[in-house]
Parts: C-alpha cells; structure tokens; sequence
C-alpha cells in the first residue's frame, strides 16, 4: 500500500491554529492527522519537504518514516515546527495500519490494559483557543491562539473557563454531578499578564485563591484541583503561590515555571513540596529522559501531536513507566488529538488521565470529525472502529478555500 497523496486544511472559522491532515493511499484508504500552532509553517513543512519522503513510499512503514524525519529535523537545530509536522503525518500513519489491519490503534500498541480511561475536564470555554465570528476586540484585544491567553468568555452554557473565575462553587457541583473527578483552571494567569510573572502580591494571591477556596467549601475533597500556570512565572512567584495553595491540596502545579531549566524545575519540586505536572512543551524523549533523570516532575505531561505522534509518545510513557512516573496526556487543541490519546491510555497502565476539554467536545468538535468519543461518569471508553475511530470531514478540504494544500505523486 502506497501513499498517493497528502492534504492539508486550516479550519480557520473554528481553531484558526489547527492543521488537519490526510493521508491518501492507493488502496483507496485515508489516514487523519492534526496539529495545533503556527499551521502555515507545519502545511509548508510537510508539503515543501516530508511529501518528497512520503510520496510513493510504503504507507505501513510507520517507524522508517519517523525515524528518517527525526534525522532529517535535528541537524538544524531543536525541532518545533518539524516535530508538530511529523506528529501529524505519524497519527495519519497510525490511522492508516489500523483501517489496513480492521483493528483500532490501541490494539496495535498491544491490546487495551483497561475497559475505560479517567478523564479531568479543563477549563476552556468554546471559544478558548477557537472563535465563533466575534472580534479580536472581545478577547481582550488577545488573538484566540496566543497559549494562556485564550478567551475568559462569558455567562453561560459550557463557560468553564468564565465560570472557574465567576463561579467556581457552581461550576464544581456541576462536574461532580457529572462524576468528572478532577478539573484544571489558571485563576493566578491575569496577574503574570498584568504584572509580568517574576513578583506575585499576597493580594494577587488572595484574589486567585477565591474560586479555589469557593470549589473546596462547595464540594469538599469530591473533585481534585490541578493549577495549571502556562509557563509566566519565575521561581519566587512559584514559591510564594506554592506556599499559599498548600491549603486547596491540588492534584498538581502544571508548568507554573517554564522547563527551560530542568535543575530549576526540580528545585522547585523539592522546595514546594506540591506534586508537579511537567511538560507538553517538551518534545520527544531525550527531552522527557533529562526530566525523570533530574526527579523534576511527579506527572509526565505529554501531547501527542506535538511530541512526535503516538510513535513518539508511547515511548515517553514507557519511558516514564520505568522511572515509576504515571503520565498524562495533553488535550486542550482538537478532535484528533483527544482520539490518539485514548488509544495511548487504552494500551499502557501507566497513564492516570486524559484531559479533555468539555466545552470544546460539545460545541465544535462534531463540525471537524465525523464521531465523538462517548464520555460519561468521568471516564472515556475506548474508541471503536479501525484506526483512530474518527474521520476528518469531507468538507474541509476543498481547493480554494480553509488554506488548502495538496501534494501528490505525478
């Protein structure tokens, strides 16, 4: 089985920082990819350079074609772009073996370990990382796409991430009603935006803590809390917010500092005494190794379609799994995403959760894929159907419009 050809397409009306892939083989059958971040240099990177590798190349030989791209990449320096676009090409690889084999992926990885898989919900809301036709203007002047700077959005349905804010009490009863058994929010986020993230006032702090402290007096211990930072702080400020959230006992402190230092990292660890979450914004897994070796996280946090694809990333879990570190697995960007995940989770005891994002799996997601992932009580069951379990719609990928590109063999 042969690869014919590979698109791409921008859903700009919906995640104007998603890139959906598809890869076209001469058995008729096609392989879904996506990743999210700067999709005009992914496309162009796949397009102007992966197609000339892939292009009448064997559709099955997943491990030859990662590896002679991951070559291909590093001479040039830290791959970041590279990596998101081979992590596109590879879960389209994945897909393409399962639909080949009639399997789902989790099974090729090994079977399931597992009959469903614990999910948390994050706190964006429809429009955090996506758009819905209202202005810059409406997010604070702040592009959707920018990380940590996603819509707070507004009163309403499956407004988690104004409600984490204006409504944690009502917001927490609402999970637990669900059996949701953990949530993620970022209530210290607009003190680093307005005061820049190396000083935090015990004001700021007191302020952040208010929705933290409304959750615990509403809903008690039923539902766990993870702080999630997005990389604006600096050691002192983490220290000090380290210091104060000790009374909400959270599941973890995710990226409160950026991992640009692993020695920092782990220092912070250890003088905290909170359980740390670390890092999607590691790629690959000399990257995650330096992590475990330094003994600076407690959670290996991981996204697959930025780390490498599920080739990539089911070597950081076992990778992980052999420091005795669980991992978890990163969602906050699309469909895709989510799915490769599940699979991930479904094939290894070593990952503790999948995130997902609620508002986003019910508002948009059934507008890129054609089947949603069943979640219910907290936890996902395992994907059904050949490969990844879901196709990108047609409609997408269409010359001339959502940023089309298409490269095929003459």
């Amino acid at each position: 089985m042969r690869i014919t050809s590979i698109e791409t397409a921008i859903p700009a009306g919906i995640m104007p920082n998603l890139l959906l892939v598809r890869v076209h083989t001469d058995a008729g059958l096609i392989g879904c990819g996506e990743t999210y971040y700067t999709p005009h240099a992914v496309a162009a990177l796949i397009h102007d350079w992966m197609a000339e590798r892939l292009l009448g190349a064997d559709a099955l030989a997943i491990e030859a074609h990662w590896r002679f791209l991951y070559e291909r990449c590093t001479p040039f320096g830290h791959p970041g772009a590279e990596m998101r676009a081979l992590s596109a090409l590879d879960l389209a690889l994945w897909d393409l073996l399962g639909q080949a084999t009639g399997q789902p992926v989790y099974r090729l990885l090994g079977g399931p370990v597992r009959e469903s898989i614990p999910v948390y919900n994050t706190c964006g809301g429809p429009t955090y990382g996506a758009v819905d036709g209202a202005d810059e203007a409406e997010n604070g002047g702040r592009h959707p796409g920018w990380p940590g700077y996603g819509d707070v959005g507004k009163p309403g349905p499956l407004q988690d991430n104004w409600a984490s804010l204006h409504a944690a009490g009502d917001l927490a009863e609402e999970l637990v009603a669900e059996g949701i058994p953990a949530l993620k929010l970022w209530p210290f986020d607009r003190f680093a935006h307005r005061n820049g993230g190396h000083y935090l006032s015990w004001a700021d702090i007191g302020e952040g803590l208010k929705p933290l402290r409304e959750i615990r007096e509403r809903v008690g211990m039923k539902l766990e809390i993870a702080i999630e930072g997005h990389a604006f702080f600096t050691l002192p400020a983490a220290l000090r917010l380290a210091e104060a959230l000790r009374e909400i006992r959270p599941l973890w402190l995710e990226d409160v500092l950026r991992v640009d230092h692993i020695g920092t990292l782990a220092d912070f660890r250890e003088k905290s005494g909170l359980p740390v979450a670390a890092s999607e914004m590691l790629l690959g897994r000399k990257e995650y190794l330096a992590l475990l070796e330094a003994r600076a996280a407690d959670y290996v946090m991981v996204d697959p379609t930025w780390n490498g694809g599920i080739s990539e990333t089911r070597r950081v879990i076992d990778l992980a799994q052999a420091y005795n570190v669980p991992a978890t697995i990163h969602d906050c960007t699309g469909p895709l995403t989510l799915f490769s995940g599940l699979h991930l989770a479904a094939a290894s005891t070593n990952v503790v959760f999948q995130e997902t994002v609620r508002a986003h799996i019910r508002s948009f997601y059934d507008r890129l894929v054609d089947t949603l992932p069943t979640i219910g009580d907290g936890r996902a069951a395992l994907p059904g159907g050949a490969g990844l379990g879901t196709r990108l719609r047609d409609e997408w990928f269409r010359p001339g419009a959502n940023s089309y590109r298409k490269s095929a063999l003459a």
